[in-house]
């Protein structure tokens, strides 16, 4: 095993000690997945590693049909000798471009490690949030543009005591109220420093609505609602739901439900089971399924005999069922290690990776790569891919499904160029039909949308659950930008184009 959590948390505070001490409807496709992975783009592939290295973060798909991500370490900033982080694109067909390089002055002051991915806010620009730097040092959010001017918009560990939270290191989400919503690893209002949950505009005024660990004190020493959120939040319906760490009942991590005026309910501690059979350390987010439910993964894989991650459905009130273990295979085929979360494709199943396992002979991996899987809503998990190291190793970003309908990842280590701190950008291609993507998912009516997809070009018509809306498709004909219409109700988003007609992969919500 290459980059495990433990070590890359240990990784985190090394760098986090450098930077102080430097003051620093659902389609249904017929066609069965074809499970051909092809690398895009090997990092650190010149001496410097200019172009980045460590990707510890997925992908997201811009308006232009590129796609978006960053690297850990990497670039050509000027502090350290590896670099601390990029912003960058790479097109479908693999041509990468670095857009940006994280510590271009002494100090840090833009912000160094981003370890999360980006989100393409309604302003045509993407956010993210560095691990560290700053300047308050614990990291920060920026904006930056799709050709690549940054700006930081709020600074972590301003307050005092850091009780706006420190080192956010999971992905924002833009939520129906026009708000970004996220979650810092650590810091807060209580003494320990367990995490925090914000909410923050797009022109950088934050409030901190949740602090873990309030519970502390009146129940014995335990963190009781959570501490750590590694991950970010998803919304369902009004509320957000989400994953920590650690904390809990039990100490291994809780899924929890919070309100956007920061109400929080936890709905289950991890480790309730005789020998954590239900799981232990949920290092991702949750995704929605068709039917309401929410599916996660738990990660752990400390070697202590108990498990190494499992997938699981948990209801909105908190029942939760185990769907599969994994590493339930002979030398853990299967794979284990599951940090990167599930996506639900237009297929109807759940997709993900592991970090590790999955062995196969001659790589460079002690008990395998990681993988790429399929499992179904009722657990069947099928591997659809085994990492060897020279196509890549250790995946801890989940995946992406583009609009052409494939998904496209990254590896944190290795590729072809045979280097342990280098990491690939790959896709794996599936059959899938294409279909379009609404940026947001959900406004009022007259609110503007944009249309993800491929081949617009010459598009006649959008309409929302069959309401007619105005359209104007971009030059490069990979998007669309149209408004909620009048009598508009909830339901799928269909283009027709002179190819077809294309649908939404999840269905528009229209609020009141």
């Amino acid at each position: 095993m290459l980059l495990t959590k433990t070590k890359r948390i240990a990784t985190l505070a090394r760098l986090g000690w450098v930077m102080q001490a430097c003051a620093v409807g659902m389609l249904y496709a017929a066609a069965a997945p074809a499970q051909t992975l092809t690398t895009l783009h090997n990092f650190c592939s010149d001496s410097g590693c200019t172009d980045g290295e460590n990707p510890y973060a997925g992908l997201v798909q811009g308006p232009n049909g590129d796609f978006y991500g960053t690297t850990f370490f990497g670039g050509g900033g000027v502090e350290g000798n590896n670099g601390y982080g990029t912003v960058f694109t790479i097109t479908p067909s693999g041509k990468l471009t670095t857009l940006y390089s994280f510590c271009l002055q002494m100090g840090c002051p833009d912000g160094a490690g981003p370890t999360t991915g980006l989100v393409l806010g309604t302003n045509g620009n993407f956010y993210g949030t560095t691990d560290l730097g700053g300047a308050g040092t614990s990291g920060n959010v920026f904006e930056i543009s799709p050709s690549g001017s940054l700006k930081v918009v709020y600074n972590f560990c301003t307050e005092s005591a850091c009780a706006d939270g420190v080192n956010p290191r999971a992905a924002l989400i833009q939520a129906s109220d026009g708000y970004f919503y996220g979650t810092t690893y650590s810091g807060g209002a209580i003494d320990g420093g367990a995490g925090t949950i914000f909410k923050m505009t797009p022109g950088g005024e934050l409030t901190t609505i949740y602090t873990f660990c309030t519970q502390y004190y009146n129940q014995g020493g335990q963190c009781t609602d959570g501490a750590g959120p590694f991950a970010g939040l998803v919304q369902s319906g009004g509320d957000f739901y989400g994953t920590t760490y650690g904390g809990g009942a039990n100490g291994q991590g809780t899924v929890f439900k919070i309100t956007p005026g920061g109400t929080l309910t936890t709905l289950y501690s991890f480790c309730s089971q005789s020998g954590c059979s239900d799981g232990q350390g949920p290092f991702a987010g949750l995704v929605q399924g068709a039917n309401g439910d929410l599916y996660g993964t738990t990660s752990d894989d400390f070697g202590a005999g108990l498990n190494r991650g499992t997938i699981f459905k948990i209801t909105p009130s908190g029942t939760l069922t185990t769907l599969y273990s994994f590493c339930s295979q002979s030398g853990c085929t299967d794979g284990y290690a599951p940090e990167g979360g599930l996506i639900r494709a237009t297929d109807g199943n759940l997709y993900g990776t592991t970090a590790d396992g999955g062995y196969t002979n001659g790589t460079a991996c002690y008990l395998g790569c990681g993988t790429v899987y399929k499992v179904t809503a009722s657990g069947k998990l099928t591997t659809l891919h085994r990492f060897d190291s020279k196509d890549g190793a250790n995946p801890i970003a989940g995946l992406v499904q583009a609009t052409n309908g494939d998904f496209y990842g990254t590896t944190s280590a290795y590729g072809n160029n045979n280097n342990d701190v280098a990491g690939t950008v790959f896709r794996l291609s599936t059959g899938f039909a294409p279909f379009v993507e609404t940026v947001p998912s959900s406004a009022e009516v007259g609110a503007t949308v944009t249309i993800l997809g491929n081949d617009l070009t010459g598009a006649t018509s959008v309409t929302f659950d069959g309401t007619a809306a105005a359209l104007t498709v971009n030059a490069s004909g990979t998007a669309i930008s149209t408004t909620v219409p009048t009598g508009a109700n909830s339901g799928t988003v269909q283009v027709v184009t002179p190819g077809g007609t294309l649908s939404s992969n999840v269905a528009f919500r229209v609020l009141p």
